[in-house]
């Protein structure tokens, strides 16, 4: 890795754990994830020994809890002036992007790993295909990390985390509902074929549920590095441009 982006992560990943914002996230993550899978979900009444009641929820769950995480990246740093001492340092835009962005998502990643109970459960109750499980758990880690670009990207725009919060749950919803027949319809009334199956190939519940059921699809993987480094690279030119004002 490289060095700068180095400092630049464990700085960002240490001022997670300084404040009480790191535990009410995970607190609240771990409380909806059990509501969610053993209450909503009907994991005990539906006599299956999987998770899919947990990973059927997590779209939802990221579209408020990630967005309230990526909020502060870049909105903070604006509003409290420390965006201008932070690019006063020897390192570049992009180490800066790239290593908030990392903080972030092992912080997510953290997070995703203290739900293990859930997966002792279903394994103590029955005999799971943990394989597929794992699987369940890396495309969560790969949407949270896709829900987390858009958000960087959304904060560096303004210096209000409330409007960064608010425009990012917008993006990522319609990223959730491309390919629903509410959006499809709405675009296929005024635009060609081929553009409403882009739109509909956009949507993160497709390429998840795909990974989500132990298929390793690789144009699924390319999905979402393709969405994640593009709004890495919207974020970088937008701090750029924030720069050079």
């Amino acid at each position: 890795m490289n060095p700068a982006i180095g400092v630049i992560f464990r700085r960002e990943l240490y001022s997670y754990f300084s404040t009480p914002i790191a535990y009410v996230f995970i607190v609240i993550f771990l409380l909806l994830s059990g509501i969610f899978t053993f209450y909503l979900g009907n994991f005990f009444l539906r006599g299956q020994a999987d998770l899919m009641p947990f990973f059927m929820f997590h779209p939802w769950l990221y579209l408020f809890l990630i967005p309230a995480l990526s909020m502060r990246l870049w909105a903070e740093e604006r509003k409290s002036g420390s965006i201008e001492l932070l690019l006063t340092l020897p390192i570049t835009v992009t180490s800066a992007v790239i290593g908030k962005y990392l903080a972030a998502w092992a912080f997510t990643a953290i997070a995703l790993f203290l739900t293990f109970p859930i997966w002792i459960t279903v394994n103590y109750l029955g005999n799971p295909d943990n394989m597929i499980i794992l699987a369940g758990y890396f495309g969560s880690l790969l949407m949270a990390g896709a829900f987390l670009a858009i958000g960087s990207c959304i904060s560096a725009i303004t210096k209000n985390q409330v409007i960064a919060f608010i425009i990012t749950v917008v993006v990522c919803l319609a990223f959730i509902l491309s390919g629903y027949p509410l959006v499809l319809d709405f675009f296929s009334s005024w635009t060609p074929a081929i553009i409403v199956d882009t739109i509909s190939s956009f949507s993160f519940l497709t390429h998840f549920d795909a990974i989500g059921k132990g298929v390793i699809d690789v144009r699924n993987l390319i999905y979402f590095a393709s969405l994640i480094a593009f709004w890495l690279f919207a974020t970088v030119v937008l701090i750029e441009m924030k720069k050079a004002d």
